[in-house]
């Protein structure tokens, strides 16, 4: 059985089901290949690959770059792995950055004027730029060049630099906070949608046989099941029912060693943790399912409102477990009825 003390909760940076990128994410770099190489191998997204093909296509047999791209949609499904398969599919060099690791405009300049013919750069974040730094990749991105400030005060002068052409691909997990003029000069804007728990099976079984491990289809479709429509959740809890399997001295991850590891983890059947749990029972229990502000929330469950807004909500409100009005936060008959079933109500 599932853990339901509903007092110990994990650490946030620890949660085993975030779909951002945790420190245990990144010690497994060593697995880089669990990362597909090109769109083919890429699984899921199947309307954002269709598109990518023509256009990835026609670009090459007019031997132009590749119109910008912006790729929006929830953290975790795959947006850093298509910028690189864009690249490769060019056959150009990318080249690597995030919008608050870019601070001044000098610093984009200096990324710009490095670029060669055809290059991509990807902006992880890019809703993070800075307004002085924006303004500078207007002209970038529109006409291929920037104007650059020599010298300071009266002395100062303005050069104008041409730029080879390039291909600039922007990630934002919030397309609403990028200013129009910016989203505006992205000549595609492709939306990720969560995953199947049919596209996250072969993701897993993909996962598993690049980790050189065996599983049944019913343990690979209990992970995906668990895996928040999410394929770095669905990975790294392979990784973490692998470790247990180890210790079990189980040569086969089956549904019934999956599914014991996932509970023991504290990750129920629909993917939702101690601290997901947690929200829903305060509201039902104590504010008899709501309303309740995010503040009053926040406090209740001892967290910090940006943290369940930005980390919590956003999962329990695509599973229909919680409903945003203007008064505040309602649970749904469906949240009730899912606590029932793990006897905490």
């Amino acid at each position: 059985m599932i853990n339901v003390d509903e007092e110990q909760q994990p650490e946030r940076e620890e949660r085993v089901v975030s779909p951002e990128e945790i420190e245990g994410d990144r010690e497994e770099r060593v697995f880089e290949g669990l990362r597909p190489k090109s769109l083919e191998d890429f699984i899921g997204q199947k309307k954002i690959k269709e598109n990518l093909r023509v256009f990835i296509d026609a670009a090459k047999m007019r031997n132009e770059s590749l119109d910008h791209v912006l790729l929006y949609g929830p953290p975790g499904l795959g947006k850093t792995t298509l910028a690189n398969i864009i690249a490769r599919e060019m056959g150009a060099n990318i080249r690597i950055t995030s919008g608050p690791a870019i601070e001044r405009a000098g610093d984009l300049a200096a990324i710009l004027t490095n670029l060669k013919e055809g290059d991509v750069i990807f902006i992880d974040e890019i809703h993070r730029l800075s307004h002085v730094v924006e303004e500078i990749l207007y002209s970038a991105m529109e006409d291929f060049e920037i104007d650059i400030i020599i010298g300071k005060g009266p002395s100062a002068r303005s050069i104008r630099l041409e730029l080879p052409r390039f291909t600039l691909v922007g990630a934002t997990t919030r397309a609403g906070m990028l200013s129009p003029p910016l989203r505006d000069r992205f000549g595609m804007s492709l939306r990720f949608e969560f995953y199947t728990p049919e596209d996250l099976k072969t993701i897993i079984d993909r996962s598993a046989k690049i980790l050189n491990m065996e599983i049944t289809p019913e343990g690979s479709m209990e992970i995906a099941a668990r895996s928040r429509g999410t394929p770095r959740i669905a990975n790294r809890l392979l990784r973490r029912v692998r470790d247990f399997a180890h210790v079990e001295k189980k040569n086969v991850i089956d549904t019934e060693i999956a599914r014991k590891s996932l509970d023991k983890l504290d990750v129920d059947f629909l993917g939702l943790d101690a601290m997901d749990r947690r929200i829903l029972k305060t509201i039902i229990k104590d504010y008899s399912g709501g309303p309740v502000g995010a503040e009053t929330l926040a406090v209740s469950v001892s967290e910090e409102t940006d943290t369940i807004e930005d980390v919590y909500e956003p999962y329990l409100i695509q599973i229909g477990f919680i409903n945003r009005t203007p008064r505040g936060r309602m649970t749904t008959p469906a949240a009730a009825e899912h606590l029932k079933k793990m006897g905490i109500l």
